[in-house]
C-alpha cells in the first residue's frame, strides 16, 4: 500500500507515534488510509452541511476494510463574491484547491480518497487534482438546493434575485416584492438550484464515471444524499482492491462522455473551460474545435433553469443523470470504452431509465439537433468563444448593433443601472479575461440587470470574462485572445458595428483589416493590476480562455 511509507518499518515508528495521538489503533493502521477530503466551511450554503456527508463517507470506508482520515481545502461562493473585487479569486481558487488537495493526499501518502466538493470551482478543482494524483478516487458532491417557491408556487432560484434587481432598477418590480425573493429563493443549503455551474459540473461527474448514479442531482438535504455518501466510500475501497485509479476513468473516453452530457442538458458556460482545464491535467487536451464537434452532434433534450422553468430537483425525480445518459447511450452518442467507478458504460446505458418526454425528451423530440453551448469564432475571437444557445431567445440567434465599451465590470454595471444601454447595441466588457482580469469574473449582474431592463430581446453582451451558468440572453464569453492578450477585442471602438450569428457559429467586428491594424499597432498592453499575491502570480501562469484557463 502507498500509506506503508508511514505505517510499516522500524523507521515509521515515530509516523506511528503520530498516528496514535490521532486515536488510531494498530488495526487501522493496518487497513487501507483513504482520505476524505471536504470543502466544509460556514459561509458557502453549498457547502455547510459537507460535514455530514463526510461522516457518511467515513461510515462507508470503515464498513468496507478501510481507515478514513478527514481533510479539508477552501471554497469561495461565485453568489457572494459576485460584482465586486472578491470575483477576481474564484477562478484563481480552482489552482489553490487543486494544490491544496495534491500537497496533503501526497504528504500523507494516502492509499485513496473520496472527494466531497461543492459548488463551482471546488469540483474542478478537486478532480484536477485527482487526475495528477492518479490514486483511487471518488466523488460526492453536496448535492443540489431545493428551489425556492414564489408567492404563486412558482419555483425560483437565486438568478430570480439577480433579474429582481434589474427589474426594481427599471421601475418594473417593488422593492416588497424584490424582498421576497431575498427571504425565499434560497431556502435550503446545497449548490444553487438551477443547471449552474456547480451543479452542471455534479452532473458531469456521472458522465466521466468518477461519481456514482444519482450524484449531480439527490437534492442536498435528501436522506438519499447521505446514502450515496456512504455507498461512495464502499465504493472506494473496490477500486482500492482492484488497482482503478483516477485515470483508468477519466481519460479521452470519459471527456467524451462528459462533453457530450453537457451539450444534452446545456450546462453552465463554465464546464467547457473546466472540462477543458481538467483534459489538460488528464493528459488528453481536448480543444475548441473539439466541443465544436460535440456540439454539432450531439442534441439538447432537457432544459433546466436558466434555459427553461424547472430545476434539479425536477431532473432527478424523471431519472436524473441517468435518464439522459440512457438516450443517448441507446443512440450511440456516448464513447463504451468507457469506464466507470461503478462498471462499463455499456452496463450503465442497459440500466438507465428511459425519458419521460417532459422533462428529459426523446432524440427524436429534442428542443435543437445541437447543443446547448456553441463554439464561436471570427475576426473578433479568433481563437474562439463560448455561448449557452439554449438560453438564447429565437429573436437573439441572429443579433448586428453597434458596440458600447466598458473596459471594466464596474463600468458597464454603472452604464446599465444609469439606463445608458441602447436597444439594440452590443455591450462588450473586456480586460476581464484570465490574465488582464486577473481572474476571469463573472458578469451575471450586467447580464441580469439587462434581463430584468427588459433589453434581453435586443442587446447582446460580449466579454473575455465570463459568465455564470445562471446567465440567460445573448450573452457570449471567453472572447479568446483577451483583451490583455492584444486580442482584437481590445481594439473596438464604441459605434464599430458586431455581427454575431449563433446558426453559423461566428462573430466579427465589422471594421476594414487596415483599420484594425492601425488600432492594434497604437494599442498598448496595460500594466498588472496586482503586483503581489494570489492574483499577481494568477496572472503571470495562467493559460488562455479556450485552453481551460489552466496552469501548466
Amino acid at each position: 500500500m502507498r500509506s506503508d511509507a508511514i505505517k510499516k518499518g522500524l523507521a515509521r515508528a515515530p509516523h506511528r507515534s503520530l498516528l496514535k495521538a490521532d486515536g488510531f489503533t494498530d488495526e487501522e493502521l493496518a487497513r487501507p488510509l483513504i482520505a476524505v477530503v471536504s470543502s466544509r466551511n460556514e459561509i458557502i450554503p453549498g457547502h455547510l452541511h459537507l460535514q455530514t456527508i463526510a461522516d457518511a463517507v467515513s461510515a462507508g470506508i470503515r464498513m468496507a476494510g478501510g481507515t478514513p482520515a478527514q481533510v479539508n481545502t477552501i471554497g469561495i461562493c461565485d453568489g457572494i463574491a459576485m460584482n465586486h473585487e472578491g470575483m477576481r479569486y474564484s477562478l484563481a481558487s480552482r489552482e489553490v484547491i487543486a494544490d491544496s488537495v495534491e500537497c496533503v493526499v501526497q504528504g500523507h501518502r494516502f492509499d485513496g480518497m473520496v472527494l466531497i466538493p461543492s459548488c463551482d470551482k471546488v469540483v474542478p478543482g478537486m478532480l484536477i487534482a485527482a487526475c495528477r494524483l492518479n490514486i483511487p478516487t471518488v466523488v460526492v458532491t453536496g448535492g443540489p438546493m431545493l428551489a425556492g417557491r414564489d408567492q404563486d408556487g412558482s419555483e425560483t432560484d437565486l438568478n430570480t434575485l439577480f433579474d429582481a434587481v434589474g427589474a426594481v432598477t427599471a421601475g418594473t418590480m417593488s422593492e416588497d416584492k424584490c424582498k421576497w425573493y431575498e427571504d425565499s429563493a434560497c431556502p435550503t443549503c446545497g449548490s444553487c438550484s438551477g443547471m449552474f455551474t456547480a451543479n452542471s459540473i455534479g452532473c458531469l461527474c456521472e458522465a466521466l464515471g468518477i461519481a456514482l448514479p444519482g450524484n449531480g442531482t439527490i437534492p442536498a438535504v435528501y436522506s438519499e444524499r447521505v446514502r450515496l455518501a456512504k455507498h461512495a466510500g464502499m465504493k472506494v475501497m473496490d477500486l482500492v482492491a482492484n488497482n482503478i485509479c483516477a485515470l483508468d476513468i477519466i481519460n479521452e473516453h470519459a471527456l467524451h462522455n462528459g462533453m457530450a452530457l453537457d451539450m444534452a442538458f446545456g450546462g453552465s458556460t463554465n464546464t467547457m473551460l473546466h472540462l477543458t482545464a481538467i483534459s489538460h491535467a488528464a493528459g488528453c487536451p481536448v480543444s475548441m474545435d473539439d466541443w465544436d464537434a460535440i456540439c454539432q452532434h450531439t442534441p439538447n433534450i432537457t432544459r433546466i433553469a436558466p434555459a427553461g422553468p424547472l430545476h434539479i430537483e425536477d431532473l432527478n425525480a424523471r431519472g436524473g443523470v441517468a435518464a439522459v445518459i440512457g438516450e443517448l447511450g441507446r443512440a450511440g452518442l456516448l464513447d463504451e470504452a468507457a469506464l466507470t467507478c461503478h462498471g462499463t458504460m455499456r452496463e450503465w446505458i442497459d440500466a438507465c431509465p428511459t425519458p419521460d418526454g417532459e422533462v428529459v425528451h426523446t432524440i427524436e423530440n429534442a428542443y435543437s439537433a445541437q447543443g446547448g453551448l456553441r463554439v464561436l469564432s471570427g475576426n473578433l475571437a479568433p481563437h474562439a468563444c463560448v455561448v449557452k444557445q439554449s438560453a438564447v431567445s429565437a429573436a437573439m440567434r441572429q443579433h448586428a448593433g453597434p458596440a458600447q465599451v466598458f473596459d471594466s465590470e464596474e463600468a458597464a454595471c454603472e452604464a446599465i443601472f444609469a439606463g445608458k444601454i441602447v436597444p439594440g447595441a452590443v455591450v462588450v466588457i473586456r480586460y476581464e479575461g484570465p490574465s488582464g482580469g486577473p481572474g476571469m469574473r463573472e458578469m451575471l449582474t450586467p447580464t441580469s440587470a439587462i434581463f430584468g431592463m427588459g433589453l434581453a430581446d435586443s442587446v447582446a453582451l460580449i466579454t473575455d470574462g465570463r459568465f455564470s451558468g445562471a446567465t440567460k440572453g445573448p450573452c457570449i464569453g471567453h472572447v479568446s485572445p483577451e483583451a490583455a492578450a492584444g486580442g482584437p477585442i481590445a481594439f473596438v471602438n464604441d459605434g464599430d458595428v458586431i455581427r454575431i450569428d449563433l446558426d453559423a457559429g461566428t462573430i466579427e467586428l465589422d471594421v476594414p483589416a487596415d483599420e484594425l491594424a492601425r488600432r492594434r499597432a497604437a494599442w498598448q498592453a496595460p500594466k498588472p493590476k496586482y503586483t503581489t499575491g494570489v492574483l499577481a502570480r494568477y496572472a503571470k501562469l495562467v493559460s488562455s480562455a479556450d485552453k481551460g484557463a489552466y496552469f501548466g
